[in-house]
């Protein structure tokens, strides 16, 4: 601390010499003693000004060093931590990349999953609707095939068998859509059950056997039927004859011969009475048939009926018709009407007449109308 003011002194400028003084007075020396002891005074000040001033100064440096010190640290520090920050935002970034790769993955894997469910669906919806379009296509092919064998046979049993078959299926198959095809089915069910459809069974039974009775039917022109109908004796008579043979033990001789000369009388006036006979004959050249016309007539008459046959068979109804009309003439005009064969055979062509009828089979239309409906969806 002696030092400084020394130095301080050394650097100051070094007053110029004065004049030597005058001899003063006495009090001009206490003068001068007094300001010698204030500018001593006066540069003490300085110089602890000057000490002060430099410890202040070193503290000041010590403090910016430390300052310094500390930036540097801290410098360092925020450095470190940048470098710190820089990898952890390189990471950041890699890691937000690799997250958005994996987020674009997976959306493409969640739009692919969509995709995918919908086509699923898709599928699944195709497959409920051509399950339904089999079904509908499998009853109507049913119905029309049914339908054909009606028109074909004239019988509805086909088509009621088909309709009811496809009402239980649909009943089995329990779709909600398809309630509306049940409804129609039901309709046309009862349509179909309700028609009188003609049985051809029945009356080609019958026409069969008139043809096989053909054969075994009297012509008017055989000699036969005219002395089965001319030379017969009555029913009364012979039941008279039988008594009278059965008595005929019982009682004499001459009552037996009276009886046998009786019957041998009525027996030569039964032959007399069938030499001349007259009957009323609406065509007589049905009188005049040779026996081999009488052959053709017969298989004449059997082809009008195995044709009338055909034609009912094919359901060609005027055609029949026309045949057993033909028939009923023919039996009428060239056999024997007196016999049972006979109007067995004419009462049979009339009853196959009466039955052989058109009766058109009911279209199940509103079942078909419904199927088609479905099948449109709508």
């Amino acid at each position: 601390m002696n030092d400084l003011p020394a130095s301080l002194a050394a650097d100051a400028p070094a007053p110029a010499p004065a004049p030597a003084p005058a001899p003063a007075p006495p009090r001009a020396a206490a003068d001068g003693r007094s300001a010698a002891r204030g500018a001593a005074w006066a540069a003490a000040a300085a110089a602890a000004l000057a000490l002060v001033a430099l410890g202040l100064a070193w503290t000041t440096q010590q403090r910016v060093k430390l300052l310094e010190s500390e930036l540097v640290r801290r410098q360092h520090d925020s450095t470190d931590a940048a470098n710190e920050a820089r990898v952890l935002a390189r990471q950041a970034d890699s890691a937000s990349r690799e997250t958005a790769a994996k987020m674009a993955l997976l959306e493409a894997r969640v739009a692919e999953t969509a995709m995918q469910r919908s086509q699923f669906e898709d599928l699944i919806q195709s497959l409920v609707r051509s399950r339904d379009e089999n079904v509908l296509a499998d009853i109507e092919s049913a119905i029309r095939v049914a339908m054909q064998q009606a028109a074909i046979t004239g019988s509805a049993e086909a088509l009621v068998l088909a309709l009811r078959q496809s009402d239980e299926r649909l009943a089995r198959y329990n779709q909600p859509r398809l309630e509306r095809v049940r409804r129609a089915i039901a309709q046309d069910l009862d349509r179909v059950r309700n028609a009188a459809v003609t049985d051809i069974a029945v009356p080609t039974l019958r026409l069969d056997e008139i043809i096989r009775q053909v054969d075994e039917l009297p012509l008017l022109a055989t000699p036969a039927a005219r002395a089965a109908r001319g030379s017969a004796p009555p029913a009364p008579a012979r039941a008279a004859s039988a008594a009278a043979a059965a008595s005929a033990a019982a009682r004499s001789w001459r009552t037996a011969l009276d009886d046998a000369w009786t019957r041998l009388g009525e027996r030569l006036w039964g032959e007399v009475k069938g030499l001349v006979r007259v009957t009323a004959i609406e065509h007589p050249d049905a009188m005049l048939l040779a026996p081999d016309q009488a052959s053709f007539l017969r298989e004449n008459l059997k082809l009008r009926l195995l044709n009338a046959r055909l034609a009912m068979l094919s359901r060609q109804f005027d055609t029949a018709q026309s045949d057993l009309r033909d028939a009923h003439n023919a039996l009428e005009r060239y056999f024997d009407r007196s016999s049972r064969r006979t109007t067995a055979a004419l009462e049979g062509l009339r009853q196959v007449a009466a039955q052989a009828r058109s009766v058109s089979v009911p279209r199940p239309d509103a079942t078909l109308a419904a199927i088609t409906a479905a099948a449109a969806g709508r």
